[in-house]
């Protein structure tokens, strides 16, 4: 839908996070920041407000939603039968940009499960959320406010420009912090199973918890997990270093196709952070195709690589 600017408010005022809770009280649909990337937030506790996010997105009904929450006490509101495992990675890093999947309870619509017996939550690191969700007194859901598959937006103007007015009020925290999906960790398989990269790698989880994470195996049951996802308009192709890629741009160039290179060297958080407004800047300037230079897989980078690998299927 055309989109006015009159649906985007400053977050740093009492007055738009209280028309943003009411909003929500009301089953409509909220954009707001968090550490990761803008969130297109239901109040969980209504299935009319969570069926309007697979509408407005275009989201396959069966693809799970995640559910978040304001605080770690507020868990076994909507979990059961905790693990040790998932006690200790919520002792660790919540608030902060990882999800865990556990076992629901009965509070757990089937809309924001896809129908399965386990939910995904997480306990976002921002404030502008967390007040939020203290004066909804309330879980949310809030998958990425953009349309289903897209590249995710990481400020208020990406989500206007991707939702228009069909979001009610999108509350501009600014840039995000992080710029890239939190970590998704199945804590109901033995081992726990790594279902999507994030800023917290399984190789941090092993160090500083002592918790060996393995890779995913079965049906995709979390966001991110399709194998094509994240993607803009324009072509993407990767490339191991910055001679590959200027040779690739030359190559380009002569036969009148239009590129430029992604390339932030080994500065890994500003290329998170930076990922995402890039390519949709490259759709908005029409580029044909962006030549993105791999950073080194450690840390946020193994996260990094996975988004560019999807985005260029």
């Amino acid at each position: 839908m055309r989109h006015s600017d009159t649906n985007i408010l400053n977050s740093s005022e009492s007055s738009s996070i209280e028309a943003a809770v009411s909003a929500l009280r009301d089953d409509e649909l909220v954009a707001i920041p968090t550490e990761t990337v803008y969130g297109l937030a239901a109040r969980a506790s209504s299935r009319t407000a969570v069926n309007k996010i697979f509408k407005v997105k275009g989201r396959p009904a069966n693809h799970p939603l995640i559910l978040h929450i304001a605080k770690t006490s507020d868990l076994e509101k909507w979990a059961q039968d905790l693990s040790t495992v998932a006690r200790t990675l919520v002792d660790h890093y919540w608030p902060g940009p990882l999800t865990i999947v556990v076992q629901r309870n009965e509070k757990v619509c089937d809309e924001i499960t896809g129908g399965r017996n386990t939910v995904a939550i997480r306990c976002p690191d921002h404030k502008i959320a967390t007040e939020l969700l203290n004066r909804l007194d309330d879980a949310i859901v809030a998958p990425s406010a953009n349309r289903f598959g897209k590249v995710s937006p990481t400020t208020a103007e990406h989500v206007a420009a991707d939702l228009g007015d069909d979001v009610k009020i999108i509350l501009d925290g600014g840039e995000c912090a992080i710029g890239l999906e939190s970590t998704i960790i199945d804590c109901t398989t033995t081992p726990p199973q790594l279902l999507r990269v994030g800023a917290i790698t399984v190789e941090q989880i092993k160090t500083e918890c002592l918790i060996t994470v393995v890779s995913a195996s079965g049906e995709s049951r979390a966001s991110g997990m399709l194998d094509k996802h994240y993607a803009p308009e324009c072509e993407i192709e990767l490339f191991n270093n910055r001679m590959q890629a200027e040779t690739r741009r030359s190559e380009l160039s002569q036969l009148g196709t239009t590129s430029e290179i992604l390339d932030f060297g080994d500065d890994l958080a500003l290329y998170a952070r930076s990922l995402y407004a890039r390519l949709r800047d490259a759709d908005k300037r029409n580029i044909d195709v962006v030549i993105a230079v791999k950073p080194p897989s450690t840390g946020i980078g193994s996260a990094i690589n996975e988004r560019l690998k999807k985005a260029a299927r």
